[in-house]
């Protein structure tokens, strides 16, 4: 049985660890917030991320090995695009778009063997170069291309401490999705690796990504929707496994 004393520890150390990285939860709402079209308040990020985070503290076992800033971090994001999720106000047609230029990824890859250059997807598509990278801004400012949108949920990138004990199916899968998303990442075209790694993991907004590549934050826009969406294509693979 719990003491009175001990009660009142663990709840001083949730709530040291809740003020702690409020901080994180601010950073997080503003890197989402830099593909999203104005219509979304980062208020409402902060305050859907707070509820993460207070979650996070709640079920945190620092026991099992993980840190919480790592286990954090995956529930204030899951917050912030369920937030998001919750007011779909993105057009059918910006939906339509995305797959479809998914799907001329694979098709111009599968009969050139070759990574499928802008040109190529937009003739696939029967649309000119301008057209088609205004299909690829509006995907990314539209919607939240992330690992969610693999067919997966972000929880595949988590390490079995953090999470509860998993089935041997389960880690299986996971190993699977993770050797299959690593593959994939690094037959991107280089200037695409690098969107994805300076934005996923160097955490640099667009804007900065544009001044490393000295492009304008529109073109990573594209670069990065397009990494993404070649991706979700040569994930489909895995998908059908």
């Amino acid at each position: 049985m719990i003491s009175k004393a001990s009660a009142y520890q663990q709840q001083n150390d949730k709530r040291e660890l809740v003020e702690k990285h409020a901080s994180l939860v601010k950073r997080i709402a503003h890197h989402l917030m830099a593909r999203l079209p104005a219509s979304v308040i980062v208020d409402d990020l902060i305050q859907a991320g707070m509820i993460g985070l207070l979650e996070a503290a709640k079920n945190f076992d620092g026991s099992k090995g993980a840190s919480f800033e790592t286990f954090a971090g995956i529930r204030i994001r899951g917050a912030m695009l369920d937030e998001i999720r919750k007011g779909d106000w993105t057009p059918r047609s910006v939906h339509k778009n995305g797959r479809a230029i998914s799907e001329a990824i694979t098709e111009v890859e599968r009969e050139t063997g070759a990574d499928a250059k802008d040109a190529d997807v937009a003739e696939r598509m029967q649309v000119s170069i301008h057209e088609y990278h205004q299909m690829l801004s509006e995907v990314n400012a539209g919607k939240m291309i992330g690992i969610e949108d693999l067919g997966v949920t972000e929880d595949v990138l988590t390490t079995e401490k953090n999470k509860g004990d998993n089935s041997p199916l389960d880690d299986l899968m996971e190993g699977s999705f993770q050797k299959a998303l690593a593959n994939a990442i690094t037959t991107l075209p280089e200037r695409e690796a690098i969107v994805l790694s300076l934005y996923y993991d160097e955490e640099l907004n667009l804007r900065e990504i544009g001044e490393v590549l000295d492009v304008s934050e529109s073109r990573v826009s594209q670069i990065h929707s397009q990494a993404m969406l070649r991706l979700k294509s040569r994930m489909q693979a895995w998908q059908a496994e």
